[in-house]
C-alpha cells in the first residue's frame, strides 16, 4: 500500500544565515588559525635572524651561495607575512559576499606564494649565472660561511618538522605548503654547505654552482604550490579515494539506496559536496528531508567537507527523466473532485507520485457510516479513470467515517 507524498525533489536551504550557523564558532576552525599564527611568527623570528648573519657573512666570506640562501630567507619572510594575512582573512565568518566563507583566501596566499619563489629562483638562477661567465672574478670563500650554512641547515629543518607536525595536525594545505617551503631551506641549505666545502677545498666553481641549484629548487617549489593553488581556484575536484568514501558515507546512511551525481570542489583544506540521493519514491517530504538531514550530517563530519548540499529524488534521475509534460497538481485534483462529485463521493486526501514510468494517484475518499467496499466499488470505474487521467495507476482506500 503506498504511503503518503511521493518526494519529487529537496534541497537544503542555502540562504546566508544558515552558512553562517553552520560554519561560525567552530572550535577546530579556532585551532586551526591559532596553530598557524603561532607557526608563522616563529618562523619569522627565526627567518630574521638566519637572513641577517646569512647575507653578513656570505658578503665578507665571499660566498655568493650564502648570499643567494639569505635571500631566500627572505623570501621566506615576505611568504610568512603573506600567510598570517591569509590566516586572518581566511577564518572571517560568511558574509553576503561570501555565502561560503572565506577559506579560498589560503589558496590565493597559496598561489602568490608560489608566485613569489618562482621570481627568486629565476634571480639565483641569474646571478649565478652570471658569476660562472666570470669564474676568474670569483674570490676565495672563508670557514666561516661553512658554519652558517651549517647552522641554517639544522635550524631550517627544526623548523620544517616543527611546521608540518603542526599543519597535518589541524589539517591546513597553507600550512603544509608553508613546511614544505622550511624543508627545501633545508635543502637549499645543505647544497650550500656542500658548495661551500668544495670551494675552500680550492674547487670555487662549486659556491656559484651551489647558488644555482638553490635558485633551481626555489623555482620549482614556487611552480608547484603555484599550479597546485591555480587546480584549487579552477574548482578542483577531491581525488578518487577521498570521493568514494564521501559516497560510501552517503550511501550508509538508512533510507538511501544509491548515491549519484556526486561531486566535490575545494574550498581553501576542505571541499564542498554536492550529491543526488535515491529515496523510496512513495515515503513522504518529512521522511525524505529527515532523510536528506542524516546523509549531510553524515558528510560534514568529514574533515575534508565544508559544506554538503543533497538533492534527494525517487529515481535514478541520471538514467531516466521525470514526465514534465503531466499536469500540474492544481489541475489533477480540481479534475478528480468533479468526477467523484458526480458519483457522490468526495476525496479527503490525493498523494500524486510523478514518476519517469507515468502518473500515480492515490486518493483516500471520505466515505460516510454506512458506506462499504462493495458499494464504493459499484460507484467506482477505476479503469475508466485511468484513462480520463492519463494515469499508470489509481488507488482508493476509504477513509475512517467521522466519530460523533
Amino acid at each position: 500500500m503506498p504511503r503518503g507524498l511521493l518526494l519529487i525533489e529537496f534541497r537544503i536551504p542555502t540562504d546566508i544565515s544558515y552558512f553562517m550557523s553552520t560554519f561560525s564558532g567552530d572550535a577546530q576552525s579556532a585551532d586551526k588559525h591559532a596553530v598557524a599564527r603561532k607557526s608563522t611568527l616563529v618562523s619569522i623570528v627565526l627567518n630574521v635572524v638566519l637572513a641577517t648573519f646569512q647575507i653578513a657573512v656570505g658578503v665578507v666570506a665571499h660566498s655568493q651561495a650564502l648570499i643567494a640562501d639569505g635571500i631566500h630567507s627572505i623570501s621566506d619572510l615576505i611568504s610568512d607575512f603573506v600567510v598570517l594575512v591569509a590566516n586572518r582573512h581566511s577564518g572571517a565568518s560568511p558574509d553576503a559576499d561570501h555565502n561560503y566563507g572565506h577559506s579560498r583566501y589560503e589558496t590565493v596566499a597559496s598561489l602568490f606564494l608560489g608566485a613569489i619563489l618562482i621570481a627568486v629562483g629565476i634571480g639565483m638562477l641569474w646571478r649565478a649565472g652570471n658569476r660562472l661567465v666570470n669564474l676568474e672574478n670569483i674570490p676565495a670563500v672563508h670557514f666561516s660561511a661553512l658554519i652558517v650554512a651549517l647552522t641554517v641547515l639544522v635550524s631550517k629543518e627544526a623548523l620544517f618538522r616543527y611546521m608540518l607536525r603542526e599543519a597535518r595536525r589541524v589539517r591546513s594545505a597553507m600550512l603544509v605548503a608553508n613546511a614544505w617551503h622550511a624543508r627545501s631551506d633545508a635543502a637549499s641549505s645543505l647544497v650550500v654547505a656542500i658548495g661551500i666545502i668544495g670551494s675552500l677545498a680550492g674547487v670555487r666553481l662549486l659556491d656559484p654552482i651551489a647558488a644555482a641549484i638553490v635558485g633551481f629548487m626555489v623555482a620549482r617549489m614556487g611552480w608547484t604550490f603555484g599550479y597546485d593553488a591555480l587546480q584549487d581556484l579552477s574548482d578542483r575536484a577531491l581525488d578518487i579515494t577521498d570521493t568514494a568514501e564521501i559516497r560510501a558515507l552517503l550511501a550508509a546512511t538508512p533510507g538511501v539506496r544509491d548515491v549519484h551525481d556526486l561531486r566535490t570542489r575545494k574550498m581553501g583544506d576542505a571541499a564542498l559536496v554536492d550529491a543526488h540521493i535515491l529515496v523510496d519514491p512513495m515515503i513522504s517530504v518529512s521522511e525524505g528531508h529527515y532523510i536528506a538531514e542524516s546523509a549531510r550530517a553524515r558528510v560534514l563530519s568529514d574533515p575534508r567537507v565544508l559544506d554538503a548540499l543533497i538533492h534527494v529524488d525517487p529515481e535514478n534521475d541520471a538514467a531516466r527523466r521525470p514526465a514534465l509534460a503531466l499536469p500540474p497538481r492544481d489541475e489533477i485534483a480540481a479534475r478528480l473532485e468533479t468526477a467523484l462529485a458526480q458519483r457522490g463521493l468526495h476525496a479527503a486526501a490525493i498523494n500524486l507520485h510523478y514518476l519517469s514510468t507515468g502518473l500515480e494517484i492515490d486518493v483516500t475518499l471520505d466515505a460516510g457510516a454506512g458506506d462499504t467496499d462493495a458499494a464504493l466499488a459499484g460507484r467506482l470505474d477505476v479503469e475508466m479513470l485511468k484513462r480520463q487521467f492519463g494515469a499508470r495507476r489509481i488507488g482508493f482506500t476509504r477513509g475512517l467515517p467521522a466519530q460523533a
